[in-house]
């Protein structure tokens, strides 16, 4: 009988493997952490940009001709940065077409997606949101 306390070789090697394995799978869920925010707000920017195209129009009866027009009409503060490409300059436009109710429509926006390239964590193109 050993009346030494302490741990055993096996005991330790338990420990760090157990260490190990908790450390892999926190590495692995924090790579991609940063990129899964960007792409929340990407697409709680887009909800909020494209609610507010639906406010103008049921204000105004007619879509905006420009982003600029939403901020200098007060429906938005600001135009909000795209987070994938960190410019609120980058956005795609998309322009309301004629139809056969209304064949004198104007053509303002109808609705806005990414400028981003690239691919999100759900294989989604940024440019399809």
């Amino acid at each position: 009988m050993r009346d030494e306390k302490g741990f055993t070789l096996i005991e330790l090697l338990i420990v760090i493997a157990i260490i190990g394995i908790i450390a892999g799978i926190a590495v692995a869920q924090l790579r991609t952490r940063p990129q899964s925010a960007r792409e929340a707000v990407l697409k709680e920017n887009l909800y909020a940009m494209r609610d507010v195209i639906d406010q103008y129009f049921t204000d105004k009866g007619k879509y905006p001709e420009s982003l600029d027009a939403l901020v200098e009409e007060g429906y938005m503060r600001r135009i909000p940065v795209d987070p994938i490409t960190n410019s609120s300059e980058s956005w795609q436009i998309v322009h309301a077409e004629s139809t056969d109710e209304d064949p004198d429509a104007t053509g303002g926006i109808y609705d806005v997606k990414s400028g981003a390239d690239g691919t999100a964590l759900d294989g989604s193109h940024y440019s399809d949101w």
